[in-house]
């Protein structure tokens, strides 16, 4: 059994480039940068470290990509490892490993930004079917529910109220 798939979770280093094939195709190229952050046994100090990925969205992926994403978005893709090759203008070989997106998830809209940001619950949907940016469903608390807090009603002496059952 063989297995060929790549989990990105990082930052847009480059607003996404839309392009498309002689066969009418759309292409979208960008890059996202991914930190792996570690402590030096020696010294006790904390290293960062950025990796660098390209990333190739086709078709409906491509213009989603191109539509939503701007440098700096955060987003998650999922997809196989390629490497292609060709010969430059000077005749000596080239390479490039590419992720090729099969799968994308986009990131939490930018507070206070006007544009056509998008949210967390969009993923790669067709845009019919996702609606206006402001009608993306977010869920949002900032009331501690009894378990967050770790307290349940004032009478709870460690028994189950009936109150609280869901159904």
């Amino acid at each position: 059994m063989n297995l060929n798939r790549a989990i990105l979770i990082g930052r847009v280093t480059q607003d996404p480039q839309l392009r498309t094939t002689p066969s009418g195709q759309p292409v979208c190229n960008f890059s996202i940068a991914t930190n792996r952050t570690w402590t030096n046994p020696e010294t006790k100090e904390k290293q960062e470290k950025a990796e660098f990925h390209n990333i190739v969205a086709w078709r409906r992926l491509a213009e989603i990509a191109n539509q939503y994403l701007k440098k700096g978005s955060l987003v998650m893709i999922e997809g196989r490892i390629e490497t292609r090759s060709w010969d430059d203008q000077s005749g000596n070989k080239k390479y490039r490993t590419e992720i090729v997106a099969e799968n994308m998830q986009l990131g939490p809209r930018a507070s206070g930004s006007g544009d056509s940001s998008y949210g967390a619950s969009q993923g790669t949907q067709p845009a019919e079917e996702q609606g206006s940016a402001d009608e993306i469903p977010t869920i949002e608390s900032d009331e501690p529910t009894n378990s967050d807090t770790g307290s349940g009603s004032e009478d709870d002496d460690d028994e189950i109220n009936v109150k609280n059952i869901p159904f």
